[in-house]
Order: structure tokens, then C-alpha cells, then sequence
């Protein structure tokens, strides 16, 4: 009998000490699906023949080829953000062989404040500039509407698609 009393008991222990949602890995949710830094590393035309999409896809295949990344974004949990822009210092030269496009030395920096639902990103920049993008994240890949981000030679109609580092 006492045998049987100390093993409920130690059942019991057991039971009660166990934790139901303490120990839960967090789950992906929108929030935090977006948290980590970012860098742009393709562009994809919803016109494959539009001659402007193309010369972008070109320039950023050839840079991406470099590790050169002339776009980066940097989502904290805060709901803080980082980025850098190279685009505004992209020399491009026309050769016999192609494209020269070298790693541009010099970027813009910016930071602010952002909000994510899982379909809309809105960033809010120090000077109270706000931009709205359509974003699909799935995993370590996110995809942006191009013409919402508005940055010269990729922004027609399109995607450009970010992998997270």
C-alpha cells in the first residue's frame, strides 16, 4: 500500500510539473517571419520582354555574381529597421562584352519603423516618409512588388526577391 501511495505520488509530480506552452518553440508567425537582414538577389519581371525590367534583372545578376548586394534590409523584433541602397551610385558602362557594372563603394542608409501582416509591409523612414509594399515571405526568400518600392531600374512591374542572411 505504501508503495502504490508513493508512486501516485511521484505520477502526480510528474504530471502537474510539466509545462503545456512554456517550452514552445516560438511559432512562424507574420511578425517575426520578416525579422532577420535581407538582401535583394533577383529581379522578375512580369514582362520578361520589357527592355528597362531586363537591364535591371541584368545589373543585379551581375552584381549578386560579385557578392556585391546594392539593397539590404535589417528587421528587428522592435519593429526597428536598417537598410542600404547602392542603386543611386551604380555606374553602368556599355562593352563590347556586356554590362560593366562595379560594386558601387558608396550606399545610402536610412532606418525607421516598420509593420508587417503577412501581405503588407509599410516602413516609415526618420524623416516620416511612408512606403507601402506587397510582401510574400515562404521561409528564407521574400518577394517584393517592385513598382511599390519605387527604386530606379527596378521598379516596373515585377518582383524583387530578397534572401535572408
Amino acid at each position: 500500500m505504501k508503495c502504490n501511495l508513493i508512486a501516485i505520488f511521484v505520477v502526480s509530480v510528474l504530471l502537474f510539473s510539466c509545462s503545456k506552452d512554456e517550452n514552445k518553440i516560438d511559432e512562424v508567425t507574420p511578425e517575426n517571419a520578416i525579422v532577420g537582414s535581407w538582401r535583394a538577389t533577383e529581379f522578375k519581371a512580369a514582362d520578361p520582354n520589357n527592355s528597362n525590367v531586363n537591364l535591371g534583372a541584368e545589373i543585379l545578376d551581375k552584381l549578386n555574381a560579385e557578392q556585391c548586394y546594392i539593397i539590404t534590409f535589417s528587421f528587428n523584433s522592435d519593429k526597428t529597421v536598417t537598410w542600404e541602397n547602392g542603386v543611386n551610385y551604380l555606374q553602368i558602362n556599355a562593352t563590347p562584352t556586356g554590362l560593366d557594372v562595379p560594386c558601387p563603394a558608396q550606399r545610402d542608409n536610412d532606418s525607421g519603423t516598420y509593420t508587417y501582416d503577412g501581405t503588407t509591409l509599410t516602413t516609415v523612414d526618420a524623416s516620416g516618409t511612408t512606403v507601402t509594399v506587397k510582401v510574400s515571405i515562404d521561409g528564407n526568400t521574400m518577394s517584393a512588388d517592385a513598382a511599390d518600392l519605387d527604386i530606379p531600374n527596378f521598379d516596373d512591374a515585377g518582383d524583387i526577391i530578397f534572401e535572408k542572411f
